[in-house]
C-alpha cells in the first residue's frame, strides 16, 4: 500500500499522525506495519487501531511518524518492525507529568491555573507558565449611559490525562474552567491536548471553549494562550517577527537607526533580519551611544479584524499610546519572538479563516516576555451569541417550532495553535516554512483506489471519466464543489463562529443568499453536504476539498452541536444564528457527518465528538422530535425511522466499530429486527413510538406524519448501506432495495402493495431517494430501475438541479458571480447521490446531453 503527502511536505523533522484503512480480514490485531520510503528507507512507526471489523480484524488503523520530509511516496508493508533510536518518555507524580522529547523536557501541572510548568532545554528554562486567559464583558444601563465592564479570568485545571503514551507520540488532555480572577466565579469550561512527538521541538495544542454562559450578560471579550518566556540580551538584540501576507515583518525592541546612523555596516539591516548585531567594535561606540538613546518598544501586537484587514501596532509601555506599524490583508498567523540565545514561534492555523484573531507579545525587553495567542482578540468588539429577535418566524421563515429554543448554551468552538522552540534565530525562510506547513493539512493519504477497494467507508465511485456522459457528471461534480469553494471567498463565510459552515438558500433578486430570512440562511449540516465533500475527498484525494470538508467538520460538529446541556447530543437546525432554530435533533449531530476526518487524521476531539452521540437517542425522552403532531401520552417519545433512527444508527455504528461494544450492535439489529416484522419493513410508519430505555421502534401505523424524503434527506442511506456491508444481513439489503424500488413505482401500484395506504403525496422530492433506487437496480441488476435512478438525477423538473451549472456575472454593489437557482440542499443531495449511483450503476449510465428526459414519473 502505497502513501504520499496530501500537498505539503516538512522540511524539518515533523511528527505527524494519519489513519489507514484496511479490507475485512486483512490485518490482525497482533500484526505489525512499517513504514518505508521510496528510497528504501524505514522510519519507526506508532500505531494503534481505531476501528474493527465484525470478524475481529483492523478496520482503521491510526499511526504516527517523525518523518523529514524529503521522501514524496511512502509503502505500508505488514509484519515488518523498525525499532526508534530515539523514545518519547512520559512520566508522572501526584502534580506534574513530565515529556521529554530527546530535544526539550515538559512540565504540565496537574492542577492550578499554569498548564505548562515549564520548558526546559537541558537545564536550561526557556519557557514557563502557560496559562488560559478570558475576558468577560458585561453591561449596564445607568441614567441613560451604558457602562461596560471587562473581568479576566484565567484557566483553572479540573483533570488531566495521559491519553496516549507511545515511544514516537504522546498527547496530554487537560479539562477545566475559567475562572475570575478577582473573584469565585467560573465561566467557560474548556479542553486543552498537547501533541508530543520523539525528538522534536514543537508542541501542536487542540482548544476547544464551551459556552455555558447568558448570551444576555456574558459576552466574550477575548480567549486565548499565554506562555511566558525568558530572555537574553540587549534590546537591539530582542525580535519579533510577525508572518504577513506573503513574507515576515520584523523589528527590534530598540532600533540600531538613529538621526545620524541610518545603517551603518549594513547593522540595522542585519537587525530587521532578525541577526544577532555585535556593537562591541570601537568604530560602532558612537552608533551605540546614539542607539540607546532610542524608545525601546515593549509590546507589539498583530490583530486580524476580518478576514481582509490586519494590522500591526506597537507601544513602549501599557500606560503609552499604540503605534500603528502596517497594515495587511492576510496574515499567514505566526509569532517569533527571540533574544540573544533562544526564541520561539506561535503559529494559530485558519487564523485570518476565524478572525478576529491576533498575535502578541509584551515585556520584549524585561526578563520575561509574555506570548499571547488570541483565539477571539480583545481589540474586537465581544462575542454576541444573543437572538437575532425576540420571536419565531416560522410561516414566513420556516423557523420549524414556534417555540423559542434559541440558545448557545453547551456549543463549542475548536482551534490549533503550534509552539516551536528555536536554539538559533531562524533565517526569514524557515519561518515561512514552518507557517506554511502549519497552514496546510500536513498528512499521509492512501490513494483514492486504496480507500475504495478497503469498503471501510461506505458506498462511493472513484473518479470515471471514460464514457463522454460519465466525463460530463464528472464535470458537473467539480463545477458543484468549485462553486462553493469560490463562493466561500466571495461571501466571506468566514469567523471564529461562521467558518467552515455555507448558505442554505440563494435570492437572485438581491444577488445574495437569504443570511437573513430564519431557516433558510446557514446550512448546518441540513442535507449532509459534510458525506457530499468526504465522499468527493476519498474518490479524489484532492487537498483542495480536503480543507473544506476539515472546516466544515470542525465547524459543525462543534458549533452547531450541543456538548452538554438541555440539549446534550443533539444539534441545532439550520438559523440566521447557528444555534438559533427551535428545532434540536440528532441529525444534525450523527456521527457519520463527521468520523472521515477522525479516521483519516486521528483527531482525539473528534474522536470525542463521535463518543459524546452514542447515546443521543436519549435527548429525545427531554425533547420529541415529533411534538408537533403527536402528544406523549402513548409511547414515551417518538422517532421517524429518518432522519432519528437513522442518525441513531450513525452514532451506534460509530461507537460498535470503534470500541467492539456489543451493545451498540444490539441497539442496531433491535430496530432491524423490529422493522422486519412489521407491514411494510423499512417502508412501515415513517414516524414511530420510541423508548431510549431499551432502543424500541414502537409501532403506531403506517402512512403517518413524517414524510419519506425526510427518511432518506439527511445521510440515512448512506449509514444503513454502510451497515449492510459490515452485518451481511441479505434480509437488511433487500429491505433497503424494496424501500428505493417503491419510491419510484407509480401511484396505482404504491397502493396496491400497501393495501391502499402509502400513495405519492406522501413520497416527495424523488431525487433525494436516487441513490436508495441505485441501490435497488444494482442488488436485483435491474437495468429500467436503473433507468429511473438515473431519470431522478437528470431531469431537472425531478431533480430541481439545473443542468449543466452555469455561473453567470452581475453587476450589483459589486460584480457578483452567481448561480441563481442554487440551494445548497439540492446541490449536496444531487452530488452525493450521483456520486452513489456511479458506484452502483454507472454501467447503466444513459448516454445523453443534460436535458429533460423524456420518461416522466407518473403524478397522482
Amino acid at each position: 500500500m502505497k502513501l504520499h503527502w496530501l500537498n505539503k511536505r516538512p522540511k524539518d523533522s515533523t511528527g505527524i499522525s494519519w489513519g489507514i484503512p484496511w479490507e475485512r480480514g486483512a490485518l490482525k490485531r497482533e500484526d505489525t506495519i512499517c513504514l518505508q520510503s521510496s528510497s528504501g528507507k524505514k522510519s519507526p512507526l506508532q500505531t494503534w487501531p481505531m476501528a474493527f471489523w465484525p470478524d475481529g480484524s483492523v478496520k482503521w488503523t491510526g499511526h504516527a511518524a517523525v518523518l523529514q520530509g524529503d521522501e514524496e511516496i511512502y509503502e505500508v508493508s505488514l509484519n515488518e518492525h523498525v525499532k526508534s533510536d530515539s523514545i518519547l518518555q512520559v512520566r508522572g507524580n501526584n502534580h506534574t507529568i513530565e515529556i521529554d522529547t530527546g530535544k526539550l523536557l515538559f512540565s504540565i501541572n496537574k492542577q492550578g491555573n499554569r498548564i505548562i510548568n515549564y520548558v526546559k532545554r537541558g537545564t536550561k528554562t526557556i519557557a514557563f507558565d502557560g496559562k488560559l486567559n478570558l475576558i468577560r464583558e458585561t453591561r449596564r444601563k445607568e441614567d441613560g449611559s451604558t457602562i461596560i465592564r471587562e473581568d479576566p479570568f484565567e484557566g483553572i485545571i479540573t483533570y488531566v490525562e495521559i491519553e496516549q503514551k507511545g515511544p514516537l507520540r504522546a498527547v496530554i488532555k487537560i479539562k477545566g474552567i475559567h475562572q475570575e480572577v478577582s473573584g469565585t466565579g467560573t465561566l467557560l469550561p474548556f479542553e486543552l491536548r498537547l501533541y508530543f512527538y520523539a525528538n522534536t521541538e514543537s508542541v501542536r495544542t487542540v482548544h476547544t471553549l464551551f459556552y455555558d454562559g447568558d448570551p444576555e450578560k456574558d459576552f466574550i471579550k477575548g480567549v486565548g494562550l499565554e506562555l511566558s518566556v525568558p530572555l537574553t540580551g540587549e534590546a537591539w538584540n530582542r525580535n519579533v517577527r510577525f508572518s504577513g501576507d506573503e513574507g515576515i515583518y520584523s523589528e527590534a525592541a530598540q532600533l540600531l537607526l538613529t538621526r545620524r546612523h541610518r545603517n551603518v555596516d549594513g547593522l540595522f539591516q542585519k537587525q530587521i533580519a532578525g541577526e544577532i548585531v555585535s556593537l562591541k567594535e570601537e568604530k560602532h561606540s558612537q552608533l551605540l551611544e546614539h542607539a540607546k538613546q532610542n524608545t525601546i518598544w515593549n509590546n507589539f501586537k498583530l490583530q486580524q479584524d476580518s478576514a481582509d484587514h490586519y494590522r500591526i501596532s506597537k507601544r513602549t509601555q501599557e500606560s503609552s499610546a499604540w503605534v500603528e506599524s502596517t497594515h495587511g490583508t492576510r496574515a499567514k498567523g505566526l509569532l517569533y519572538i527571540g533574544g540573544e540565545d533562544h526564541g520561539i514561534s506561535v503559529g494559530i492555523r485558519n487564523f485570518w479563516q476565524k478572525f478576529p484573531s491576533a498575535l502578541e507579545v509584551s515585556d520584549l525587553n524585561k526578563s520575561e516576555a509574555k506570548l499571547k495567542a488570541w483565539f477571539w482578540s480583545p481589540d474586537a468588539g465581544a462575542m454576541d451569541l444573543r437572538h437575532y429577535n425576540n420571536e419565531t418566524h416560522v410561516v414566513s421563515a420556516y423557523e420549524g417550532f414556534d417555540e423559542m429554543r434559541s440558545s448557545p448554551f453547551g456549543i463549542a468552538n475548536t482551534s490549533e495553535v503550534y509552539l516551536h522552540f528555536y536554539t538559533d534565530r531562524p533565517s526569514n525562510e524557515e519561518l515561512l516554512s514552518k507557517i506554511e506547513e502549519l497552514q496546510a493539512p500536513l498528512l499521509l493519504v492512501c490513494e483514492p483506489e486504496y480507500y475504495h477497494h478497503s469498503k471501510a467507508s461506505g458506498v462511493w465511485s472513484l473518479v470515471d471519466r471514460t464514457t463522454p456522459m460519465k466525463a460530463k457528471l464528472e464535470e458537473q461534480l467539480d463545477k458543484a464543489f468549485h462553486f462553493y469553494k469560490k463562493e466561500i471567498e466571495q461571501r466571506r463565510w468566514y469567523g471564529y463562529w461562521n467558518y467552515g459552515d455555507v448558505m442554505h438558500t440563494y435570492d437572485p433578486v438581491r444577488h445574495q443568499w437569504m443570511y437573513d430570512i430564519g431557516g433558510f440562511a446557514w446550512q448546518n449540516t441540513e442535507l449532509v453536504p459534510n458525506i457530499w465533500l468526504w465522499y468527493s475527498f476519498l474518490r479524489s484525494g484532492r487537498e483542495d476539498v480536503f480543507i473544506m470538508a476539515e472546516a466544515m467538520t470542525r465547524h459543525t460538529s462543534e458549533v452547531d452541536c450541543y456538548h452538554f446541556g438541555e440539549y446534550a447530543g443533539l444539534g441545532s437546525r439550520h438559523n440566521v444564528v447557528h444555534w438559533g432554530c427551535g428545532c434540536k435533533e440528532a441529525r444534525i449531530s450523527m456521527a457519520g457527518l463527521h468520523k472521515y476526518y477522525y479516521f483519516l487524521t486521528t483527531d482525539e476531539r473528534v474522536r470525542d465528538l463521535l463518543t459524546e452521540v452514542k447515546d443521543a437517542d436519549q435527548a429525545l425522552a427531554n425533547l420529541d422530535p415529533m411534538r408537533e403532531f403527536y402528544s406523549t401520552e402513548q409511547f414515551p417519545t417518538h422517532a421517524r425511522v429518518g432522519p432519528d433512527w437513522a442518525a441513531f444508527c450513525s452514532n451506534w455504528l460509530s461507537e460498535w466499530e470503534r470500541t467492539e461494544n456489543q451493545t451498540y450492535k444490539e441497539k442496531i439489529m433491535t430496530g432491524i429486527n423490529t422493522l422486519k416484522k412489521l407491514p411494510f419493513r423499512l417502508l412501515s410508519g415513517p414516524t414511530f413510538g420510541y423508548d431510549p430505555k431499551t432502543s424500541d421502534l414502537l409501532y403506531m401505523g403506517d402512512g403517518n406524519e413524517g414524510g419519506y424524503h425526510m427518511v432518506i434527506a439527511f445521510g440515512g442511506p448512506q449509514a444503513w448501506m454502510e451497515i449492510a456491508q459490515v452485518l451481511g444481513d441479505s434480509e437488511w439489503e433487500d429491505m433497503l432495495a424494496e424501500f428505493g424500488e417503491f419510491y419510484v413505482k407509480s401511484n396505482e401500484e404504491k397502493l396496491a402493495r400497501s393495501n391502499g395506504i402509502l400513495h405519492n403525496k406522501l413520497f416527495s422530492l424523488p431525487m433525494l431517494a436516487s441513490g436508495m433506487v441505485a441501490y435497488a437496480a444494482a442488488r436485483k441488476k435491474d437495468k429500467n430501475l436503473a433507468e429511473k435512478a438515473w431519470d431522478l438525477l437528470l431531469d431537472e423538473e425531478i431533480s430541481q438541479m439545473v443542468l449543466p451549472i452555469k455561473e453567470e456575472e452581475v453587476q450589483s454593489w459589486r460584480r457578483i458571480t452567481e448561480v441563481p437557482s442554487i440551494t445548497t440542499n439540492t446541490t449536496s443531495q444531487w452530488c452525493l447521490n450521483t456520486i452513489v449511483s456511479l458506484e452502483l450503476i454507472g454501467e447503466y449510465l444513459p448516454n445523453q446531453e443534460f436535458k429533460k428526459v423524456l420518461v416522466q414519473q407518473e403524478s397522482d
